[in-house]
């Protein structure tokens, strides 16, 4: 039966999670979302205002020394911090299609360290 095609390779399927996330998943004025990338050797956090279509402020770990984890709940501390300065106390979690598992579940630990309510 003809149908969707199936990607084969693991961004495709990455891709694929994020896209069914993102359908229940969406930031607003007062709840923006904490949207996170994560590369082979850094990660990156955005906190994203959906219904204006902006992004208000990112975040990465470039300058940052230590292993892959210890710079990731820094990240999700240093996001927190910014947002707080920003006026922003509230948001919604966006995993990106990764396990919320290892460095992407140190980005919401240090966030919620940071002060930020999920």
């Amino acid at each position: 039966m003809p149908g969707m095609r199936v990607p084969k390779t693991r961004a495709g399927l990455r891709q694929r999670r994020h896209v069914r996330v993102r359908a229940k998943v969406a930031g607003t004025a007062e709840r923006p979302r904490l949207a996170v990338f994560r590369s082979d050797k850094h990660i990156y956090a955005q906190i994203i205002d959906d219904a204006a279509r902006r992004t208000l402020l990112t975040v990465s770990d470039s300058g940052q020394t230590g292993k892959k984890s210890e710079k990731s709940v820094a990240v999700g501390k240093l996001v927190a911090e910014k947002a707080k300065a920003a006026g922003i106390t509230k948001v919604v979690f966006d995993r990106g299609g990764y396990r919320y598992h290892g460095r992407v579940k140190a980005v919401a630990d240090g966030a919620r360290e940071g002060g930020l309510e999920f």
